[in-house]
């Protein structure tokens, strides 16, 4: 297996995972309700995860304040452990497709940005 080692590699990355996020039963839900164009929205995905993996200025967004109108669409339901099922998806597809220290520090990254979020939508739920 190789490493990523470009943005083809982290396409198909992003791909693979959201396909399996897309017909999860928990997850299913909330990105289908979120995403109404998924071409569009992987690309940007692609986007952002070439950003932290390859230290490109490709992406443009706020992504906390757009998991934060998430959150608040799903009636502030999104939990700690849903993001550990996020979380889980996507260590599995990387470990499927990838290994490496670029594969590696896709994890590390998605662990960070995973805690964080949570984090954050928790707070702003106490600022309300």
């Amino acid at each position: 297996m190789n490493d990523i080692e470009n943005r083809d590699d982290v396409a198909l990355l992003v791909n693979t995972f959201y396909a399996k996020i897309r017909t999860n039963d928990e997850l299913g839900p909330i990105f289908n309700k979120a995403i109404h164009d998924w071409d569009s929205h992987l690309i940007h995905l692609t986007n952002f995860w070439e950003s932290q993996l390859f230290r490109k200025n490709v992406f443009s967004g706020n992504p906390l304040k757009k998991h934060v109108e998430v959150d608040e669409n799903n009636n502030n339901q999104l939990s700690n452990d849903l993001f550990g099922l996020w979380l889980q998806f996507w260590l599995g597809t990387i470990d499927e497709l990838f290994e490496g220290d670029l594969a590696n520090l896709a994890k590390d990254r998605a662990r960070n940005i995973a805690s964080f979020m949570f984090m954050e939508i928790f707070r702003s739920r106490q600022n309300k």
